[in-house]
């Protein structure tokens, strides 16, 4: 469990679950092997509640990282075309 808010730019100190998201990913581990299989590990992320309300945690081959959320990106591109949302 990281101990501050997984986005680098904000790295606000974790004080409680309740502020925020959390998000658990099964990693594997890289070039370890127990008996001939690939190891694997649950990490955990947190974003405070701030950035948790414009971004999300998301898991790829080389590891986890912070992602605008899909519609953060939808709304932006509304206000810059002019488009109407309704809610």
């Amino acid at each position: 469990m990281m101990s501050n808010c997984a986005n680098p730019k904000c790295a606000k100190p974790l004080h409680y679950l309740r502020d925020g998201r959390v998000f658990v990913f099964d990693m594997p581990d890289n070039g370890k092997s127990l008996g001939g299989k690939r190891t694997r590990h649950i990490e955990h992320f947190w974003l405070c509640g701030t950035c948790s309300q414009t971004l999300a945690m998301e898991r790829s081959a080389d590891g986890a990282h912070v992602v605008v959320r899909p519609l953060t990106r939808l709304r932006a591109a509304m206000a810059v075309t002019g488009t109407a949302m309704a809610s």
